[in-house]
């Protein structure tokens, strides 16, 4: 039960400091739905979401007003679509249509699960799937894709890494009236998890039961407000402080998680403790950062003041939730954060310190912008990068990249909305093409040896 000074301190949370439950994610298995052809089996797709995701934005929209605690998405993750698409991999696209129809007629703001596992090894057939990305995310709204290239028991795919460079080239390339906006729905992992909330790298692991919710909580500013709150704290009073700040966020996440199950049908899965920004300011991870006692955000001292935060926010919420999952951290993603762009554009923040910030966090290089003509090779040298500090640090990590088409350093990508803008930061002009011509599999640490 919630006292009085709770409930005030709830609505002080919403009101004044960005509270909000980031979204609520219905996962759903489409293994059942395969048919004997790709056309059944698109229908099949489209009738199993659209049925049990019927009263999913009815549902939320009840609850945030019984609660009083807004939800900002609403969103479906299903099954890796490569599996799906197997006994049929040259009509994939049909599957893709499928899954965007039914988004849009159940009403949810985006529907996560074109994806493919590939971090050992990539049959034909999802080869096949891969290379349609690009066509499929430039001709839906609402889909969005992920693939998994790398893990710490099995090594990084390096040819998936190879395949993947240039996919988000081609990608960008399909989406360039919309700034490349096709890129922003597509994520490469490494060990990918399979209870994700959020896009556009969520997907319904095949560990999963069959209709399952999925939250994910937030609240940059709520934690910003706690460190203002406290300024003559040291780092051990501060961790204390974010602690208890993410158990209370967690409680508002695990409430709205159990009561959505309920009222859906569906399994209650994970609660995901991320801190999630926004292009709002008030609701910036970079800004709390920077509360800490950075100058900026990127600066010398950011990957220990994010390592800290990451720690305190996990503590916090395994408190709170008795089913904590997801990503469950901090997310830094640069178009998305408004301390995070304002950094980049003054230019205290570069790839190179994001790509050491994401060895301490949630997830990885996220909503960057680099120069559109940078070559495949290079994106795939900076995902390589990245699926590396996951493989050897076991943890998930992600590359979310966007090449915009006619643009350079110090122009300005904007796609409004949560996505927010992003300044074009520059790359390493000096080439990976070498390596990652090589191919092969870059094998996994000697720590995932055991059994």
């Amino acid at each position: 039960m919630f006292n009085t000074n709770e409930i005030l301190e709830t609505i002080n949370m919403v009101e004044r400091e960005h509270l909000d439950i980031r979204t609520v994610t219905m996962g759903i298995s489409l293994l059942p739905c395969i048919g004997g052809t790709a056309e059944k089996t698109a229908s099949n797709v489209y009738d199993s979401i659209c049925r049990k995701a019927e009263k999913i934005v009815a549902v939320t929209a009840e609850l945030s007003n019984e609660y009083g605690i807004p939800i900002v998405n609403k969103r479906v993750s299903v099954t890796p679509a490569s599996l799906i698409c197997a006994p049929f991999p040259e009509k994939s696209r049909l599957i893709g249509k499928a899954l965007d129809d039914a988004a849009k007629t159940v009403g949810v703001d985006f529907i996560g699960g074109y994806s493919a596992l590939v971090h050992k090894g990539m049959t034909d057939y999802e080869r096949k799937f891969i290379e349609s990305i690009p066509e499929v995310l430039a001709t839906t709204d609402r889909l969005c894709s992920s693939v998994n290239v790398g893990s710490s028991k099995s090594g990084i795919n390096m040819d998936a890494v190879r395949l993947l460079g240039e996919t988000v080239r081609k990608t960008a390339a399909a989406t360039k009236e919309r700034g490349g906006f096709g890129c922003a729905k597509l994520v490469v992992f490494c060990n990918a998890v399979e209870d994700n909330p959020f896009m556009a790298g969520a997907f319904h692991g095949v560990g999963e039961g069959g209709t399952v919710i999925n939250v994910g909580v937030s609240g940059p500013g709520v934690v910003q407000h706690a460190i203002e709150s406290i300024p003559s704290a040291d780092l051990s009073e501060l961790a204390e402080m974010i602690k208890r700040t993410a158990f209370k966020i967690t409680r508002a996440g695990q409430l709205i998680a159990r009561e959505a199950a309920k009222r859906l049908n569906a399994e209650f899965g994970i609660v995901d403790l991320s801190l999630a920004p926004t292009p709002a300011r008030g609701d910036s991870v970079a800004a709390i950062l920077e509360e800490m006692g950075l100058e900026s955000v990127g600066t010398h001292g950011t990957t220990a003041c994010l390592a800290m935060l990451n720690d305190a926010v996990k503590k916090g919420g395994v408190m709170a939730s008795s089913r904590v999952g997801g990503l469950s951290g901090a997310f830094i993603p640069v178009s998305e954060d408004i301390g995070m762009i304002e950094a980049a554009e003054r230019g205290s923040l570069c790839i190179d310190k994001l790509e050491a910030m994401t060895a301490v966090c949630s997830v990885g290089l996220d909503m960057i912008a680099v120069p559109g003509d940078t070559p495949a090779s290079t994106i795939s040298a900076i995902i390589a990068d990245e699926a590396a500090i996951g493989m050897i640090n076991n943890k998930t990590t992600a590359v979310r990249i966007i090449p915009a088409y006619g643009k350079n350093v110090g122009d300005e990508v904007n796609f409004g909305g949560l996505l927010g803008r992003a300044p074009v930061m520059p790359v390493h002009g000096e080439s990976a093409a070498k390596f990652i011509a090589r191919g092969g599999l870059i094998p996994a640490p000697i720590h995932s040896n055991k059994n």
